[in-house]
């Protein structure tokens, strides 16, 4: 499966040049309300229509294993031939705290610590309801801090929306334009000023401006099941699930359907983790 990844600005103000686009696969209209308004520094430019739909930015799936492909062969090499996925397994699991000594072998890339990380293994040898527990736990407090760090600012656009206006009219509305648009709302430059002082675990991201504005229980609803569906999944059928594009209503649509399938699945189904 070809990687694909919407170019987004670093949560520390940078925002990298963009690799060559390539031709937008699907257009829309975008509704006034999501057009981004002239900046604070008083930028007037209007919106190009039809609007692009960036692609989404997938980093990590989640590979649902059928029963044929055997434990020895979960290599990169064997992902690449089994599932056409190019990528490397990764430790975004937790085995359950009853794992077994006889039970190890069963677990995909099993590390040291409370809790275990792993790659994978069958669903019922995993902590699924832990990590999912902890995720939203950590995004409640991190939600409060962004809460105390934007105070007294007005809603901002997601890099979203600027992305998409340059990718639709690139000679009228430069990357540097959008960049400096984004970075140029009050909301985001709140957001950077307190990354700029609070390094480590309290940073925001700014890409997740979008989720923080959705309110407490939405971030951490969205947060906690991401840690176990990530951003793309694989099933067992070969149906890859995954967002249209990186906006909020997209990631809510495919997190809604990867949920519907991992709900469901038995106890003995294998589920890896992969880093594309």
């Amino acid at each position: 499966m070809a990687k694909t990844a919407a170019t987004e600005p670093s949560s520390n103000g940078s925002t990298p040049a963009p690799a060559a686009t390539a031709a937008p696969k699907a257009t829309r209209r975008t509704p006034a309300a999501a057009t981004p308004a002239a900046s604070a520094s008083g930028s007037s430019r209007t919106q190009p229509q039809p609007a692009v739909t960036p692609t989404p930015t997938i980093r990590t799936m989640i590979v649902l294993l059928p029963d044929a492909v055997p434990h020895e062969s979960l290599t990169a090499h064997a992902l690449d031939r089994h599932f056409g996925v190019r990528g490397v397994l990764e430790a975004r699991f937790w085995a359950a705290p009853t794992l077994k000594l006889w039970q190890r072998g069963q677990i995909v890339g099993l590390r040291k610590g409370r809790p275990a990380a792993c790659a994978g293994g069958p669903a019922r040898l995993l902590d699924l309801a832990g990590l999912r527990q902890a995720a939203g736990i950590g995004a409640g407090i991190r939600h409060q801090l962004w809460t105390h760090a934007v105070r007294g600012t007005r809603p901002a656009y997601p890099w979203t929306a600027y992305l998409a206006k340059h990718l639709a009219d690139p000679a009228k509305y430069s990357w540097d334009d959008a960049k400096n648009d984004f970075h140029a709302q009050p909301r985001v430059n709140a957001m950077r000023m307190h990354n700029a002082v609070n390094p480590g675990a309290g940073h925001l991201d700014l890409f997740d401006i979008e989720m923080f504005q959705a309110g407490q229980m939405a971030y951490q609803h969205h947060t906690a099941v991401t840690a176990i569906c990530a951003d793309a999944l694989l099933c067992d059928n070969g149906v890859r699930l995954a967002p249209r594009s990186d906006t909020l209503a997209d990631r809510t649509t495919y997190i809604e359907q990867a949920l519907r399938v991992l709900d469901v699945m038995p106890a003995e189904q294998r589920l890896i983790a992969v880093s594309l």
